[in-house]
């Protein structure tokens, strides 16, 4: 028997299919343990059918290696319509092949280390005035405050545009934002159909920040200034359409995500005062003074492993997905060309054999000797692997690090009783009431 057809004898993964035309995707959205039930029921490779399509889940550093290695032989990324109607056609988040490759040269210019290092002090700058804003609301919902922190930052490296949150791009895109991950049904009510509207107007916002920069006599240093100046293989400039779709796609990389991030590091590090009171002996032990430097973060490795913990159990981003582009077979089961295949981060990263006591917030699971995330190839992938890895990684890792580093040396927070922080997972992780908060300068601290 060929290996073909021993493929093609090979029952398909178990599961179920659900309710005709939207399949799954309804209990995807609404249970948070939708992928743990189901993996318990039918182990770590499971079918069902979510973003209408028949899509497999596979669970676990082995799946991960076996779908990251074989991009673009077995599996190629794709992602729901929904998501691929509001990121564009252009978008590089969208694109696979040579297109992909060399966008993915020209926007990994504005994440090179240099560029890193010359974003610092704009960082820092937008952070210390967000810190003494807080200090001054004594009392605030910290969520909807970090989502403005991190647009401001984003929309000043990447477009030039000082307090983004409060313009119009930046009011459109939390419309935008909410309809990515959703079912597409273009109805005026439906999230799909206001992020739709919100998409035209955002695109509207950045065509005339696009065009005034490229009348202007200087196209600018920033990301968007790079993106102008570039050529792509036949030494055409890009269009304006692809220009608004790879902007919008560095805004919501620099922004979303990260978002989540932060606020999953205040939320667990108030929750863990045994953890706060190690970082803040870190910063002390260092005695910065002002911004610090490149060499400053990357010598904080408590709050390195603390950050890798707090991506660990609550990753950004859920998981993300390929398209099978020839049958294959993994852990004895045929995968259809055609079908959805989903690589689960957040499951992974619960793997009782990688990570014991999977549920427990406990950083020194990533203290350099036993450095748990070089253990299995792929056991830990809050940024994804292989091709499409995060572009924008160490762009987050830089300001997670710059943002925990300040807030830790001058102030303190604690939780504010009786509010609900249990985690929405859409479009990404964050307390269902927003993260509320007393914020004050620390004692003793004079600053």
């Amino acid at each position: 028997m060929s290996t073909r057809d021993k493929t093609n004898s090979l029952p398909e993964p178990p599961g179920g299919k659900g309710l005709p035309l939207v399949g799954e995707t309804i209990a995807f959205f609404n249970d948070p343990n939708f992928n743990s039930k189901r993996v318990a029921k039918y182990g770590k490779v499971y079918q069902t059918n979510i973003f209408g399509s028949p899509t497999v889940v596979m669970v676990g550093a082995e799946a991960n290696t076996f779908l990251f290695r074989n991009e673009n032989k077995y599996v190629v990324s794709t992602w729901p319509k929904s998501t691929r109607i509001l990121l564009g056609s252009k978008s590089l988040a969208v694109n696979n092949g040579s297109f992909h490759t060399s966008r993915r040269k020209l926007l990994y210019q504005a994440f090179q280390p240099r560029a890193l290092a010359s974003y610092l002090p704009t960082m820092s700058g937008i952070t210390d005035a967000y810190l003494k804003k807080w200090l001054e609301m004594g009392e605030l919902t910290w969520y909807p405050e970090l989502r403005n922190y991190t647009f401001d930052i984003a929309s000043n490296l990447f477009v030039s545009t000082e307090g983004g949150s409060q313009t119009p791009v930046g009011h459109y895109f939390e419309d935008w934002c909410a309809g990515l991950f959703t079912i597409p049904f273009n109805l005026p009510w439906t999230k799909f159909g206001k992020a739709l509207k919100a998409r035209t107007k955002l695109l509207g916002s950045l065509e005339q920040i696009i065009c005034q920069r490229q009348q202007g006599d200087n196209p600018g240093e920033d990301a968007l200034g790079l993106l102008i100046q570039a050529k792509d293989e036949e030494g055409d400039s890009l269009s304006l359409e692809e220009l608004k779709d790879q902007i919008l796609l560095l805004l919501f990389a620099g922004h979303e995500t990260l978002t989540s991030a932060i606020a999953s590091f205040c939320l667990l590090t108030a929750q863990h005062p045994d953890v706060l009171q190690k970082l803040r002996e870190e910063q002390n032990r260092l005695n910065l003074t002002g911004t610090p430097t490149v060499e400053h973060l990357q010598s904080m490795t408590y709050l390195e492993q603390v950050l890798k913990e707090v991506m660990r159990l609550i990753p950004p981003v859920g998981g993300g997905f390929r398209e099978a582009i020839a049958t294959f077979e993994f852990a004895g089961y045929r995968i259809p060309k055609g079908w959805n295949i989903q690589y689960q981060i957040a499951q992974t990263h619960q793997d009782q054999d990688l990570y014991p006591e999977s549920d427990r917030f406990d950083p020194d699971r990533f203290a350099p000797d036993i450095s748990v995330d070089k253990q299995a190839s792929f056991g830990y992938i809050p940024f994804g692997g292989g091709l499409r890895e995060c572009i924008g990684k160490e762009f987050a890792r830089l300001e997670m690090r710059l943002f925990a580093s300040k807030l830790l040396q001058d102030y303190q927070w604690e939780l504010i009783p009786e509010q609900n922080l249990d985690l929405v997972t859409v479009p990404t992780p964050h307390p269902r009431d927003g993260l509320k908060v007393k914020f004050s300068r620390r004692e003793g601290v004079a600053r």
